[in-house]
């Protein structure tokens, strides 16, 4: 646990130090500290507003518990075993079967799940489903998540800069040679940093996503129901894919882009495979 804190520590530091370069790069010391400002608001921002944004992504809408009995009964059992406080539970109006856990901290957590999953799983891969939302919260990775795609998103806004005073003839003043060189600099980073951040973004979503996993596995003192969710859920999503932005692929239990090709190959989830390998070797 202490270990993932710590890589997970460094990862956003390589991305926030990631920000200032390409800062530097657009407009010297200057562009720096207005990418370390830009940083800071997104952040700040991030940590504030980011359930709400996301809700309102997906047009989520909070449900009473005499609208979602089970669901109700099963997060309560889970935040009473987690010793969590009981999150509010939102429904997202889609038939892809999804879930996803949101809020800056457990006192302000958001569990949301999608008219599909409530059909087509059994009250123990439910159960599965929701503990591992819950090993979320428990773990504070809804926070960590929200500030690594935030950074990421300031990187690719900073390299879209980059691109575009490639474009516009890059640095003022010095030599031609100079001039070159820098033009040549931009576009080399524009193209590179949202490699970059999407990499360093893929290690902190994938070590936290097994994490999630064990402890909810745990929770749930089942790992078999999660196994089998995943298995369902793998299936569904490829079947139907979900109307899902790719800045908050990484929320959800399972990817809501992967009957897509391309989005594969930059997946935010560990294969499913080792995810229910790992789930099936704790039973």
């Amino acid at each position: 646990m202490i270990g993932s804190t710590i890589r997970t520590t460094l990862l956003l530091a390589a991305l926030t130090v990631l920000i200032l370069w390409i800062g530097k790069m657009i407009g010297g010391q200057g562009g720096m500290f207005v990418a370390f400002i830009l940083a800071v608001i997104m952040n700040a921002g991030s940590y504030w507003f980011s359930d709400k944004i996301v809700l309102a992504m997906y047009r989520a809408q909070p449900i009473e518990e005499s609208q979602a009995p089970q669901v109700y009964q099963i997060v309560r059992e889970l935040t009473s075993e987690a010793h969590l406080p009981m999150p509010r539970v939102y429904l997202i109006p889609q038939e892809t079967p999804n879930a996803f856990a949101t809020g800056r901290n457990p006192e302000n957590a958001v569990v949301a799940v999608t008219e599909g999953i409530m059909r087509i799983l059994t009250p123990a891969e439910l159960k599965g489903v929701l503990a591992h939302e819950l090993g979320h919260v428990k773990n504070r990775d809804i926070l960590v998540s929200s500030i690594a795609a935030t950074l990421a998103g300031a990187i690719m806004i900073l390299a879209s800069m980059a691109r575009w005073a490639a474009i516009f003839g890059g640095f003022r003043g010095g030599s031609d040679e100079d001039r070159g060189g820098g033009i040549l600099g931009l576009i080399v980073t524009a193209i590179l940093a949202p490699i970059a951040a999407t990499l360093i973004q893929l290690a902190i979503s994938r070590s936290r996503e097994y994490l999630a996993d064990e402890t909810g596995a745990r929770l749930a003192h089942n790992p078999e129901g999660l196994a089998r969710a995943l298995e369902k859920l793998a299936v569904a999503s490829e079947r139907i894919p979900m109307a899902a932005n790719p800045s908050t692929a990484h929320l959800f239990i399972v990817n809501p882009l992967s009957g897509q090709a391309l989005a594969g190959l930059f997946s935010t989830h560990p294969p499913i495979e080792e995810r229910i390998r790992r789930l099936r070797s704790m039973s």
